[in-house]
């Protein structure tokens, strides 16, 4: 279990050997540090994010009317690619509900409804048309679908369920989700003559020159791309570059579905259960 502090720096939470460390964090963009892991703990945090949290996202459509020039099944995959508001704590997946439905119930779909019309003149039908009361709706009302020439009219229903990244990408709940290892940069000093060519080739501006001194200015945006010891006169170069096996630097985006803080206690439930049932399995053997 963890335990959450803050420091001076930003949120951290600790347990025996692990930390947590918020970086940097807004609604849709959160940059982590997490020490004491290794990395294939780190790249199973990665992958859960991306495939194991479950949104929800629009499975099933009935067209009740399409006049537009665009196919039933591409309006079909549009709507399904649009980001939902997602409730976790309201719906439950359609592999467990007891409903029996095809197109499921109230406590694992969601139902939007579609219907426009263009008169006098061609209109953008966009994703806040889409109508709902159960509270699931479109992360961004300003999703195009598609265009209505005067005349045409569409009207459909929607049925969104909850489903994971594994199934399909439209249920993924980040557009980004990478880590690195943290960097770590010695200069000797004694042997740098600050000739300014590393600072030039650095494509992340780490450094610098502080009077006849190289510095190092954000060691933790170096991409470990070794472009500055490429480019360094000196042979063998007085920059050092390596980086710590068992710390990452996270940097995590969400779509909109979920806050990032849901997204990353997901994921870390869904590990722990899968933790489980393979202790269970092993402990069948």
């Amino acid at each position: 279990m963890f335990k959450k502090s803050m420091g001076s720096s930003g949120s951290r939470e600790e347990s025996d050997g692990l930390e947590l460390k918020i970086l940097h964090m807004d609604p849709q963009e959160m940059t982590f540090l997490l020490v004491g892991v290794g990395p294939r703990l780190a790249n199973a945090i990665r992958r859960a994010m991306i495939s194991e949290v479950p949104t929800m996202a629009i499975d099933d459509v009935v067209i009740l009317e399409n006049d537009s020039s665009m196919y039933d099944e591409i309006l079909a995959h549009r709507l399904g690619l649009i980001p939902l508001v997602t409730d976790l704590d309201s719906y439950v997946p359609r592999e467990i509900c007891g409903c029996g439905s095809e197109l499921g119930c109230s406590k694992c779909t969601a139902t939007l409804t579609l219907e426009a019309e263009a008169k006098d003149a061609a209109i953008t039908v966009y994703s806040g048309d889409l109508k709902s009361d159960s509270g699931v709706e479109p992360v961004s009302k300003r999703i195009p679908i598609l265009k209505l020439a005067p005349g045409q009219r569409i009207k459909l229903e929607a049925y969104a369920r909850l489903g994971r990244g594994r199934e399909h990408a439209k249920w993924q709940p980040t557009s980004t989700c990478s880590y690195k290892n943290v960097p770590r940069i010695k200069i000797d000093a004694r042997r740098c003559d600050a000739c300014g060519q590393c600072v030039t080739v650095c494509p992340k501006g780490i450094l610098g020159i502080d009077g006849s001194k190289l510095v190092v200015t954000n060691e933790m945006a170096c991409t470990l791309c070794m472009d500055c010891i490429r480019a360094c006169p000196i042979s063998p170069p007085p920059i050092d570059i390596t980086w710590d096996r068992d710390s990452f630097i996270f940097k995590v985006k969400s779509v909109g579905s979920l806050s990032l803080e849901r997204i990353f206690r997901e994921s870390c439930r869904a590990i722990k259960e899968k933790a489980v049932e393979m202790s269970g399995a092993l402990s069948a053997l």
